[in-house]
């Protein structure tokens, strides 16, 4: 009788660093952002926890409401502790439905 091949494949992982809870809340910051492209002259307010990462996936076509423009630029941030308080934020500045609001933000952080 032939032997039937798995078809779970093992895959090598490196060891991963064992982080403490006050490690990994050091490690993990939240980000409300803004960012703004000149192309179609708006701007785009969101939350991460990579920011680095999520301003290439703008760039790069990573996200269906930012993909009309590969021309994003950072314009504004601000750092919370919790998803949930930086989800809250991100709200708050979207009800606000305000291009004047946005720029005063930027403005005043420069």
């Amino acid at each position: 009788m032939a032997c039937k091949r798995s078809s779970v494949r093992l895959r090598y992982s490196p060891p991963k660093k064992i982080l403490r809870k006050r490690d990994f809340l050091i490690l993990t910051m939240f980000t409300v952002y803004i960012i703004y492209s000149s192309t179609i002259d708006q701007y785009y307010i969101g939350h991460t926890i990579n920011l680095e990462d999520r301003l290439y996936r703008h760039n790069n076509s990573g996200s269906k409401s930012t993909k009309k423009a590969k021309d994003w630029v950072l314009k504004y941030a601000e750092h919370f502790e919790s998803r949930s308080e930086a989800t809250f934020r991100e709200q708050e500045i979207k009800k606000k439905k305000s291009r004047k609001y946005i720029e005063s933000l930027i403005d005043a952080k420069c």
